[in-house]
C-alpha cells in the first residue's frame, strides 16, 4: 500500500511517540486564540523580499542589494530592513507553491486550502469561513472580518472572500470604506462600477440609540421570515452587523485615531501600514478572525502583478519594490505589527500567517517585471504555537524551484488549522445537508509549529 505525505507524516509521529521514555509526556503546545492573515492577493515577488539571489546573472538578481538577518548565513531583500532584524519571531517558509500560475485558481486555492477548478472558484468556503462554522464569533465580533475585504482581482471582479457552500452567514465582515477614513465609513464601488454602499460599524449620524434598537426590534421580527425563505443566511449577517453597532468596545476597535502618531508612524501611514495596525486593534479588542486584504487597488492597480504590462504604468520592478506602498511598505508594515503584538503580550495567543499567491519569474522580463510563478514563493508563519527563527526550504540558484520539498495551500491551511485545535479529518455540511471533507488534501508543514 502506497502512503501519501500525510500518511507518513501521522505514522512518523507515532513513532516518534513510541519510543518516549516510561512516564514521560511530550509537550503540547498552547492553541492560539485568535488568527490574523495578511492576504496580500497577486503574486508577491520573492526576488525583491524574502529569497534574494545576489550571486545570479543580472537579468534575475536586478539591481537591488541585500541585507543580513538575525539568522546566521540567511539574507533578505534591501527591501526588508523591518523583518530582517525580527527573523526571531516568525518561520519562513521559502518553498511555498499553489502548482498554477492562475491567479483565480491560486487565489481560490490559498483562501479555502481546497484545490479548485475555474468552475469552484467562488463555491469553496474561505478558511475564515470555516473557522468562523467551527469556532463562531467573541467578544461581540462576527467570526471572520476582512479588512477592507474589497480586493477584486479579474477582469471581471471576482469576489473570492467568501462562505462558499457553507453559506453567506459565514463571508466575512467587510470593513470596507479607506483606511485614511479612521472610522472606515467610506463610501466605496461595487462590482459593477455603479452602486456606492456606505460600509462600516459607525451608525450614520441622524440614527439614534433609540431608532437604532427599534430597527433591531423589527430585524428580530422579520428573522423567521428571512430563514424560512431560504435567504443563506442574510439574517445572520444583519444580526452581526447590529450587534457590532451596539457594542462599544467593538466600535472603538475601529478608531485608528486612539493610536499614537508614533505608533502610526511606525507602521507607516499607508494604505498597508492602516490596515495592519486596525487588524492588530480588532485582534486585541478579542476579533477571533482578522484577514488584512491588500492587493488589487483602485489607486495602485494590481499592486503585486507586476508584469509592466501596456497601461499597467509600473516603474522596473527593483524601483517599484522600494516604494513604501509595494514591499518597503509591506516590511515596515508586518515589522511593526509583529513588533506590536509582541509588546502588547498578544503574539503568543495570536497566529499569523503571510500569504500570497505565488511567486514571481525567476527572469526579470523586457519591460522590467516579473511574470506569474507557480513553482516557489515565500510566506510566513508567526505567533501562536509557531517555533520561530528558522527558514524552512530553500530555491535553487535561480529562485526558480525548491531544492526539497514544496508546500501548498492544502498545507497552509493545515498548519493554520492544527495551531487554533481544529482537527483537519471535520466533516461540514452545505446547504443541501451533504457531508464535505473540510481539507481533502494537505498537512501540517514540519517544524512550523513548536
Amino acid at each position: 500500500m502506497l502512503l501519501d505525505r500525510r500518511d507518513l507524516l501521522r505514522f512518523g509521529s507515532v513513532g516518534l511517540a513510541a519510543t518516549a521514555l516510561p512516564g514521560l509526556r511530550a509537550n503540547t503546545p498552547k492553541k492560539a486564540k485568535s488568527v490574523l492573515v495578511l492576504w496580500m492577493a497577486g503574486g508577491v515577488t520573492h526576488h525583491e523580499s524574502f529569497d534574494p539571489k545576489p550571486d545570479a546573472p543580472e537579468e534575475i538578481r536586478g539591481s537591488l542589494g541585500t541585507i543580513p538577518t538575525g539568522l546566521p548565513g540567511v539574507r533578505f531583500c534591501e527591501t526588508m530592513p523591518g523583518l530582517a532584524k525580527q527573523t526571531d519571531l516568525f518561520a519562513l517558509v521559502r518553498t511555498f507553491s499553489p502548482a498554477t500560475d492562475d491567479h483565480l485558481l491560486a487565489q481560490s486555492y490559498g483562501l479555502s486550502g481546497r484545490k479548485t477548478t475555474q468552475a469552484q472558484i467562488l463555491t469553496e468556503p474561505n478558511i475564515g469561513a470555516i473557522y468562523s462554522k467551527l469556532k463562531g464569533g467573541r467578544a461581540g465580533f462576527p467570526g471572520y472580518i476582512a479588512v477592507p475585504g474589497t480586493t477584486r482581482p479579474g477582469p471581471p471582479p471576482y469576489q473570492l472572500f467568501t462562505g462558499g457552500w457553507l453559506g453567506a452567514q459565514y463571508a466575512p465582515f467587510a470593513t470596507g470604506g479607506k483606511p485614511k477614513n479612521d472610522d472606515f465609513t467610506a463610501f466605496v464601488k461595487e462590482a459593477d462600477e455603479e452602486q456606492f454602499t456606505k460600509q462600516g460599524v459607525t451608525p450614520f449620524a441622524d440614527l439614534s440609540e433609540d431608532r437604532l434598537d427599534n430597527r433591531e426590534l423589527l430585524r428580530s421580527k422579520l428573522d423567521d421570515a428571512l430563514r424560512q425563505a431560504d435567504t443563506a443566511g442574510v439574517g445572520d449577517q444583519y444580526r452581526d452587523a447590529f450587534q457590532m453597532l451596539t457594542s462599544p468596545t467593538v466600535r472603538t476597535a475601529f478608531e485608528l485615531g486612539r493610536e499614537s502618531d508614533k505608533t502610526r508612524e511606525a507602521y507607516g501611514k499607508t494604505k498597508v501600514g492602516a490596515r495592519c495596525l486596525l487588524a492588530r486593534r480588532l485582534v486585541e479588542a478579542g476579533a477571533p478572525f482578522v484577514l488584512v486584504d491588500y492587493g488589487y487597488d483602485p489607486e495602485f492597480g494590481n499592486l503585486w502583478d507586476n508584469h509592466n504590462a501596456a497601461g499597467q504604468n509600473f516603474p522596473h520592478i527593483c524601483e517599484m519594490a522600494k516604494r513604501p506602498y509595494h514591499v518597503a511598505g509591506m516590511d515596515r508594515a508586518f515589522a511593526a505589527l509583529l513588533g506590536d503584538l509582541k509588546t502588547r503580550g498578544l503574539l503568543e495567543s495570536t497566529f499569523v500567517l503571510f500569504l500570497t499567491d505565488f511567486g514571481r519569474t525567476p527572469k526579470i522580463n523586457k519591460a522590467g517585471g516579473r511574470d506569474h510563478w507557480g513553482p516557489a514563493g515565500s510566506i510566513f508563519f508567526a505567533g501562536g504555537g509557531v517555533k520561530g527563527g528558522q527558514v524552512i526550504g530553500g530555491t535553487d540558484k535561480n529562485g526558480a524551484y525548491p531544492t526539497g520539498v514544496s508546500y501548498s495551500p492544502g498545507d497552509v491551511a493545515a498548519t493554520l488549522y492544527a495551531a487554533v485545535g481544529i482537527d483537519q479529518e471535520t466533516t461540514l455540511y452545505n446547504r443541501q445537508n451533504q457531508p464535505l471533507a473540510m481539507l481533502p488534501a494537505g498537512a501540517p508543514i514540519p517544524g512550523v509549529l513548536g
